[in-house]
C-alpha cells in the first residue's frame, strides 16, 4: 500500500508533535511505501483561485513551487494521511494551504451527491483519508468534533473515504492496516 503523508507543522510547533510524527513515520515505513511532504519546508504558495488548473492547463497548477510532486503522490496513493497541530481550533495554515491546492485533482464540473453540489472526479480513484491532530493548549473534544465535521466535508468533495480523525497521541500502528485504510 502506498501512503502519502502531508505534514502541516508550522515553524512554531512543539517538538512533541515532531517527535510523535517521526515515530509514526518510522512505524509506517516498516510496513508501507510512504512518501512524506513537510509543507512548511517546501515554501508552497497559496491557491490564487485563478482556475487555470481547470480551464487553461487542466489538471496542472499554474503555480510552479513543487506542489506538483504532492499532487502526483496523492493521486497515486492508496491512503492520504493529513497531520497537523491544532492552531486556534483547526489545522495549521500550512496544511490548509495544500488542501486548497488539491482542487487541481478535481474537475470544475459539478455533480449532485446526497442532494449537494460537489466536483466531479478527474481520476478514476482517490485515496482514503486519515487525519492526525496534535492538541494545543485548551483543545477539547468539541474542537475535535468540529474539525472532524470539516474533514468529512473535505473527503466528500475529494471523493476519498475519511477513515479516521484522531489525536496524534492516540495513534497505534497495529490499528492501522489495509482494511482500516480502506485499501
Amino acid at each position: 500500500m502506498k501512503v502519502t503523508i502531508l505534514d502541516g507543522r508550522s515553524s512554531v510547533d512543539s517538538s512533541d508533535y515532531e517527535r510523535q510524527l517521526a515515530a509514526i513515520l518510522s512505524d509506517m515505513q516498516k510496513h508501507y511505501d510512504v512518501e512524506i511532504y513537510s509543507i512548511n519546508d517546501m515554501n508552497l504558495k497559496y491557491c490564487t483561485g485563478c482556475w487555470s488548473c481547470w480551464w487553461k492547463t487542466p489538471g496542472e497548477c499554474s503555480i510552479k513551487d513543487g506542489a506538483d510532486a504532492i499532487f502526483k503522490s496523492v493521486i497515486h496513493s492508496d491512503f492520504l494521511l493529513l497531520a497537523s497541530p491544532m492552531i486556534a481550533g483547526f489545522v495549521s495554515s500550512e496544511l490548509k494551504k495544500i488542501m486548497d491546492r488539491l482542487i487541481v485533482l478535481l474537475h470544475p464540473y459539478i455533480q449532485m451527491i446526497n442532494g449537494e453540489s460537489h466536483h466531479n472526479k478527474r481520476y478514476d480513484s482517490y485515496p482514503s483519508l486519515g487525519v492526525l491532530l496534535a492538541r494545543e493548549a485548551g483543545s477539547d473534544e468539541e474542537d475535535m468534533k468540529i474539525t472532524e465535521g470539516l474533514f468529512k466535508r473535505f473527503s466528500l468533495n475529494f471523493h476519498g473515504e475519511l477513515k479516521f480523525v484522531r489525536w496524534i497521541e492516540d495513534w497505534n500502528i497495529e490499528g492501522f492496516d489495509n482494511e482500516t485504510a480502506g485499501c
